[in-house]
């Protein structure tokens, strides 16, 4: 028998806690949602590239003009293999509420409950809801949500983070203003749902508690 260090404690209760969820079967009625945020620069160039020829790779100019930042919100259901995206200006509490209330009413309006897996960001909060909406209507919304967090410093066990480096790898390095970086996120989304795009999950609680008692006994 071992106990987890006090400091450990808190990483290793919400880490289960989102682990044991995962390993839930899908559940029409109580839909699993990973939401993150991904902060992308727009940026254009500043001359024009040239074509790649017969021996010669594209080339582009290093220079290049900031033209303000855009947000990607995924909110990815794992067990279903289906992603959405809203894109917006900014990232602040607003934002994150108006994104409950689309999963609530537009995405799973016929769900009992919605259980959602994200990070402790100071904005991923019920407060928020509060803040962007009436009392009685940020209520409506929270009642059909259930908040599951990450650790501190374990956002690597929201599925949506990994799927959003898959977006950061796959889409062009140069999109110049919001538009064109939400025409192709939603492409690659679009795609990726096509295609039953699933994250291979093998992470369990048992492999979880095997790799703390090793390191408590040692």
């Amino acid at each position: 028998m071992w106990c987890i260090p006090e400091a450990n404690a808190a990483y290793v209760a919400c880490m289960e806690d989102v682990l044991d969820l995962y390993e839930k079967p899908f559940d029409p009625q109580r839909p699993l949602v990973c939401y993150d945020e991904w902060r992308r620069a727009l940026i254009s160039e500043t001359r024009t590239s040239l074509p790649a020829q017969p021996g010669r790779r594209k080339r582009i100019d290093y220079e290049y003009r900031r033209n303000g930042v855009a947000y990607l919100h995924m909110l990815f259901e794992p067990l279903a293999s289906q992603h959405s995206i809203q894109v917006t200006a900014q990232h602040t509490h607003k934002e994150f509420a108006y994104c409950m209330r689309w999963l609530v009413d537009e995405r799973y309006p016929s769900a009992e409950v919605i259980r959602v897996v994200l990070d402790n960001l100071s904005t991923h909060k019920p407060a928020s809801l509060y803040e962007t909406f009436s009392p009685a209507e940020a209520r409506r919304i929270l009642r059909k949500l259930e908040f599951h967090f990450t650790p501190k410093h374990g956002s690597w066990l929201n599925m949506a983070e990994i799927e959003l480096s898959v977006y950061g790898r796959t889409m062009k390095n140069y999109l110049p203003e919001a538009q064109a970086f939400g025409q192709e996120a939603q492409a690659l989304t679009n795609e990726r749902n096509a295609s039953k795009a699933k994250v291979d999950w093998q992470f369990r609680t048992a492999d979880a508690r095997i790799a703390y008692s090793d390191e408590i006994d040692h």
